[in-house]
Parts: structure tokens; C-alpha cells; sequence
């Protein structure tokens, strides 16, 4: 198994990536998707946000209204670090289940993890960075998102600086170009992917 982790800011284009190293054969575990699982009606992670949050983040159809607790959170760093506790420690253990399912493979398993750059992961072989200016990263959010660009820039300011994520790259996609650009820089990716040894 190689296991190469996969991170950028909001609104890079990260998805993206992970998707175009799917399609070329990678084992994506992306925790994004292992949050919204996690968060389910029914769940003990959505019950203990309700208990923690309030009735006010459960829509209508009783799913979780991931706007509400958006709102909640990134207004009050105590609620974003109590969220953090709820969700964190179930998300990690679902990621180590699902490596541990590809050990012993030789499948690469790609580790798409937005906090990868504070929190590391034990055994990478390698991480790749996808890149954007944050003022494109706003524009896009706004136009292919709906985010209202206040919110878009908020999320960005209470991510990793730019250099700081830069700085754990092992290699780097830029994803300032077209579609057709970035799935050159995946093909360059996956090249260096397979010459890791």
C-alpha cells in the first residue's frame, strides 16, 4: 500500500483531484464524506450535536441543516472546537479502519483530509498540496458554491495560511488554470505517486 495524503483550502479544488486520482485507480478515503456519513440522523454524532447545539441545526426533514451549525461555529471558537471533539476522534477512527482494510495491497490509498496540515497522519509516504489563491478560491466558492463571499472568506481565514500548507507539500498541483490544466497536474501527481518506492 502507498499511502499519500491529500489536502488544500477550501474552495482549491481539492474534490476535484480526489476524484481525477480515483478515475487513474487510487483508493480515495475522504473525510469529508466519512463526516456526513458520521453525521446522520441516528447517529451517536448527530445525537450529541443536537445535545450540544440545540434543535436549531436539525432541518425540516430531519436531517442535520449543515448551514445552522456552520453559522454556529464559525462565529464562536468554543462551539468550533466543541464540534471538533464530537466529530474528530470517530472520523479518525473510521480513516485507520478503512487504511487498515488496504494493508497489505498494493493499492494507493489517497487520504483526502482538509486539516491534514495541522494534524498530520501517521505514515505517509507522501502529501500533495492543491494550491489556489485564496481571492480565486473566493471567487469560486461564490459562483459554483452560493456562498455569500463573506462566509466564503471567513472559512478561508479559519483554515492554515497559504505557506504553512505549502510548507508540508511534497508535491504540488496548481489549480489556478482550466479543468483540462488541472487534470494535467494530476497526471503529473500520479506520476510521482508511482515512483515513490
Amino acid at each position: 500500500m502507498r499511502l499519500i495524503g491529500l489536502t488544500g483550502g477550501i474552495g482549491s479544488g481539492k474534490s476535484s483531484v480526489s476524484a481525477a486520482l480515483a478515475r487513474r485507480g487510487a483508493l480515495v478515503v475522504d473525510a469529508d464524506a466519512i463526516v456526513h456519513e458520521l453525521q446522520r440522523p441516528g447517529t451517536v454524532v448527530f445525537d450529541e450535536m443536537v445535545e450540544r447545539f440545540g434543535p436549531g441545526i436539525v432541518a425540516a426533514d430531519g436531517t442535520l441543516d449543515r448551514p445552522a451549525v456552520a453559522a454556529i461555529v464559525f462565529a464562536d471558537p468554543e462551539a468550533l472546537s466543541d464540534l471538533g471533539g464530537i466529530v474528530h476522534p470517530r472520523v479518525h477512527e473510521e480513516i485507520e479502519r478503512r487504511v487498515a482494510e488496504a494493508a497489505g495491497t498494493d493499492q494507493v490509498v489517497v487520504l483526502d483530509i482538509p486539516l491534514l496540515d495541522r494534524n498530520g497522519w501517521p505514515g505517509l509516504e507522501g502529501t500533495i498540496v492543491v494550491d489556489l489563491d485564496p481571492e480565486v478560491a473566493v471567487e469560486r466558492l461564490v459562483a459554483h458554491r452560493g456562498m455569500p463571499e463573506a462566509d466564503a472568506r471567513a472559512r478561508i481565514a479559519n483554515q492554515a495560511d497559504r505557506q504553512d500548507r505549502l510548507a508540508l507539500a511534497d508535491f504540488v498541483i496548481d489549480n489556478s488554470g482550466t479543468l483540462e490544466d488541472l487534470e494535467g497536474e494530476v497526471d503529473r501527481a500520479w506520476t510521482w505517486i508511482e515512483s515513490l518506492d
